[in-house]
């Protein structure tokens, strides 16, 4: 069973044409474009987003991305996709879900893993900076 994670951050997203192949269904690589977004609200809600990751030192890179597609989203429809972080001390795990805003219907499942990287050294860190798992910490209740 998947891990529901301990903070949550809930997106909406109109499929616009342009991400939409012949059979008006979503090209299966804008899915990670999707995740993005919701995983930038999270970043947001934690108040630890990609400029506070880059000031403080740290770029994060996905190293690993797993996609589960149930159900194609189609042009026009309203996706929910929720991001739940599951794992923060020693990388950044986050599980998705992308449903369809007006049926609840589950479209599409997915998982991000992002490593902190030092900006001056390059070197991958085995644990999260303390700023980070700090940012997370006061979010918990």
């Amino acid at each position: 069973m998947r891990s529901p994670g301990v903070i949550h951050a809930d997106t909406h997203i109109l499929v616009p044409f342009f991400d939409v192949d012949t059979m008006h269904v979503v090209w299966h690589g804008h899915y990670v474009k999707y995740l993005e977004v919701a995983r930038c609200a999270l970043l947001d809600k934690i108040g630890h987003n990609y400029t506070a990751m880059v000031e403080s030192g740290y770029a994060w890179p996905v190293i690993d991305l797993q996609l589960r597609y149930v159900r194609g989203a189609v042009f026009g429809q309203t996706l929910n996709v929720r991001a739940s972080l599951v794992e923060w001390e020693n990388r950044l795990k986050v599980n998705y879900l992308i449903s369809d805003l007006a049926t609840g219907e589950r479209l599409t499942r997915a998982s991000t893993v992002q490593v902190a990287v030092d900006m001056s050294s390059r070197e991958m860190q085995l644990a999260s900076p303390k700023i980070f798992t700090d940012a997370v910490e006061r979010m918990l209740p």
